[in-house]
């Protein structure tokens, strides 16, 4: 996976990092923030207040003649303290939950865009199972640190120091050393031992994300898994990962075993120490029978988020973790970026030139060497040659998926690294050679080239195309859906929808990258017409594999390793005897 292994270089961002990335999408409710904490102290205090009241009323049985009068007193005031350390508590996480919520959801859009906005190089490296896994773990994380660091983690911090307040004051020192001392030895263990486990957490993530990687990718091609009879080898490969991840789950339970004794052990230390010395006191006359019943309430009521801590610990490290991959994308450099003074394009003619254009995907390997020629506003002008000649290269350059590496493109005289990404591409439209649908319906597939359209406008599209009929005549007719990557359709019908959505974005310049590649000769024919007819008037670039279908460009270039080593119209190329020659004899004998 090419940015995401979780390797120890990449856990220098930090936990605060992670957690500062994260506060400014949770400030957008400062009041709602401010309140929550609010009620969060008003909860503790009540709570700390109940063992208070419950000795007062221990040491008021004792007191006959207070009988039929305090107790009652008290008993009501401790009824009304435990419904408020309940009520504070609900009230907290009913304010908060809209901060809570906004701040996964402005998180999530974020990523979202930010993904989009990443070079096409990075999502042709990219794994999407294990991509998905990791924002969906990262958004889970957002969830549980919000609620259980802000309204666990700190709720039991400011508990403790109001116990150990309140028996350094009223007690003996002993009473606050033992707390401070049982409290001090459980985090530092519950640090260690977390940190030491957290590799196993960090592994069993990995294998995770890669083992859905496998997944996803091995469902998405299940036609070819199935033509090569390689279902054992996928389930291999994927049991690969899950045998990885089961050693370090079980690594992770077993070593939870000793961290939850080990925690066990201090607390129960801890308490019987607190315990015997307040009995000694009783026993001296220096304390009543209430201190004694405060001293343990006071400790059970501790020694469950004290519990509760190390689990909050653990899990807000996982999520942690979890978090650290999904910001580690939000880190990812955006190859392809709008420059600060970038101006809207501003469509004249549409005429596009290409001067001495160089560009390759890898340093080691060029593309494309000093490539130049016009596209007249209005004109067509098509590409041939070998494959891996780059011919496909031109369009991805003229949409600037990349930059040149060399020379300019230029779109009526705008370098289109000048203009906004946004405004270039609203201005260019295209039949990819491989087109890949959304998991919807014909309808929403031919309307995504503008999603304002009209119905008609749609169906008007689809009747350019020359599948109207075909989707009418289908049960659900445009509300078919067609499957995953378009798959419940043939070649040719996906690209006749490729084509109607080219069609209705009615864009000023065009591009057919084998455009009728999948289509048969009698589909290619019918439709080569209305190809000509949306082609009219508007700069077309064409790049082609059956030369028949470009025999009426305005010029034709042949690219050969990245060069232009023929250019001219058809009938000129053909003069030339070249290697156009050569490809159209080819093509009209194999057609014989």
């Amino acid at each position: 996976m090419r940015s995401l292994p979780f390797s120890p270089e990449h856990a220098t961002r930090g936990d605060w990092n992670t957690i500062r990335t994260l506060l400014p999408y949770l400030l957008e409710f400062k009041l709602r923030v401010a309140l929550a904490l609010t009620l969060l102290v008003l909860a503790k205090l009540a709570n700390v207040a109940v063992p208070l009241v419950f000795k007062e009323i221990v040491d008021s049985m004792n007191k006959p003649q207070a009988l039929l009068v305090v107790p009652v007193f008290l008993v009501a005031g401790y009824g009304v303290l435990r419904l408020f350390s309940t009520l504070f508590g609900e009230l907290r996480d009913a304010v908060f939950a809209k901060a809570a919520q906004r701040a996964i959801r402005r998180v999530a859009l974020k990523l979202f865009v930010h993904l989009h906005s990443l070079s096409l190089r990075f999502h042709l490296e990219r794994q999407t199972g294990g991509v998905s896994r990791d924002i969906e773990r990262g958004t889970k994380g957002i969830s549980f640190l919000l609620n259980f660091m802000l309204f666990n983690i700190l709720p039991t911090l400011l508990e403790i120091g109001l116990v150990a307040a309140i028996l350094f004051s009223k007690y003996s020192p002993w009473f606050a050393v033992i707390t401070f001392t049982t409290l001090v030895v459980y985090i530092v263990f519950t640090l260690t031992v977390t940190e030491w486990r957290m590799v196993f957490r960090r592994t069993m993530n990995d294998m995770d994300s890669k083992a859905n990687t496998r997944a996803i990718d091995s469902l998405l091609n299940y036609e070819t898994v199935k033509y090569f009879g390689n279902e054992g080898y996928e389930a291999r490969r994927y049991d690969e990962h899950l045998a990885t991840w089961e050693k370090a789950a079980i690594k992770n339970q077993t070593s939870m075993v000793a961290l939850n004794a080990g925690q066990s052990a201090i607390i129960g230390a801890g308490i019987t120490a607190l315990m015997l010395l307040a009995a000694d006191g009783v026993a001296k006359g220096t304390m009543t029978l209430g201190d004694l019943v405060l001293v343990n309430v006071f400790m059970l009521q501790l020694s469950v988020p004290l519990h509760f801590l190390g689990f909050v610990y653990r899990e807000i490290k996982h999520a942690l973790a979890d978090m650290e991959r999904m910001f580690r994308l939000l880190d990812e450099h955006r190859e392809i970026e709008d420059a600060p003074d970038a101006a809207p394009l501003k469509l004249e003619q549409a005429a596009v030139r290409f001067e001495q254009a160089g560009f390759a995907y890898d340093p080691e390997r060029q593309i494309l060497f000093d490539v130049s020629f016009d596209i007249p506003a209005g004109h067509t002008v098509a590409v041939v040659g070998a494959s891996g000649a780059g011919k496909s290269t031109l369009s991805r350059l003229l949409f600037r998926f990349y930059d040149v590496g060399a020379g300019r493109i230029l779109i009526d005289g705008q370098d289109i690294r000048k203009v906004t990404q946004a405004s270039l591409r609203a201005a260019i439209g295209i039949v990819p050679q491989d087109t890949v649908l959304f998991n919807d319906s014909i309808y929403y597939n031919i309307a995504y080239g503008r999603p304002g359209a009209t119905r008609e406008e749609v169906l008007q599209a689809a009747r350019s195309a020359h599948i109207h009929d075909f989707i009418e005549s289908l049960p659900h007719g445009y509300d078919t859906t067609v499957g995953e990557r378009g798959l419940k359709l043939s070649g040719g019908e996906k690209q006749r929808v490729a084509i109607a959505r080219a069609i209705l974005k009615n864009p000023a310049i065009l591009i057919f990258d084998e455009a009728t590649s999948a289509l048969d000769s009698k589909s290619e024919k019918a439709i080569q017409g209305e190809l000509h007819n949306v082609a009219r008037d508007r700069t077309t670039l064409i790049i082609a594999h059956r030369l028949s279908t470009i025999v009426d460009a305005h010029e034709i270039l042949v690219l050969d390793k990245g060069r232009i080593i023929e250019r001219g119209t058809h009938r000129d190329l053909l003069a030339q005897q070249g290697m156009y020659a050569q490809m159209w004899a080819l093509q009209q004998q194999e057609e014989g």
